[in-house]
């Protein structure tokens, strides 16, 4: 119990300073910022049909059942950053061995994002209860933009604080080969590329 204890408390530290929240000392890569809007897209996806979002990465391909009939506003700006080629070419700029891989920022630097914030979008079913979920990164409540991370295994601490949008269903061990990268530590490390996020709906 207390090891389970300190290891939520580690992480929890890693989330505020160098984790999922966006960190402003963390070193720049990628490419620059290209596209920005003054406001979350209009919800245009259709929450009964089938969404799987295909991230093509230097490491290989995996897949994740975006969840639109659950967290539709989050499915529906991922969807949208998504089809305008935000994503590709930038980097997963933080990932944390047994905790989490997390990407979505122009900059690489984890404080970009598409310019506007949007509101944290909670499912009481969704919980944080194994690997393979994917949620938005966030700097605070309703705070989220562009940035998203998976997670390598249950992190239950963060149940209330993230919204989760999608699991992966193929891939999951492409997701566990990403290049760690803390930028606090091993700032000189790049991180893998993630080259592509093609949308495939039915």
């Amino acid at each position: 119990m207390a090891q389970s204890a300190a290891l939520a408390l580690v992480c929890l530290v890693l989330l505020a300073a160098c984790g999922v929240a966006p960190a402003a000392n963390s070193p720049k890569e990628g490419r620059s910022v290209t596209q920005q809007w003054s406001k979350p897209p209009e919800v245009t996806i259709d929450p009964n049909k089938t969404y799987t979002a295909v991230f093509r990465t230097d490491k290989g391909e995996f897949r994740v059942l975006l969840y639109a009939n659950r967290a539709p506003k989050t499915v529906n700006n991922f969807v949208f950053l998504a089809r305008q080629g935000f994503y590709n070419g930038t980097s997963f700029h933080r990932v944390i061995k047994d905790f989490m891989a997390q990407g979505g920022d122009p900059t690489g630097t984890g404080t970009g994002g598409p310019g506007y914030t949007f509101e944290d979008e909670f499912d009481p079913t969704l919980k944080f209860d194994g690997p393979g979920y994917l949620a938005m990164a966030n700097s605070g409540p309703n705070t989220n933009g562009s940035q998203f991370f998976i997670t390598f295994a249950a992190t239950p601490w963060l149940n209330g604080k993230h919204s989760i949008f999608g699991k992966v269903t193929e891939g999951m061990d492409v997701v566990r080969s990403l290049t760690l990268r803390d930028p606090q530590q091993n700032a000189s490390t790049k991180g893998s590329t993630l080259e592509s996020v093609t949308i495939e709906e039915k």
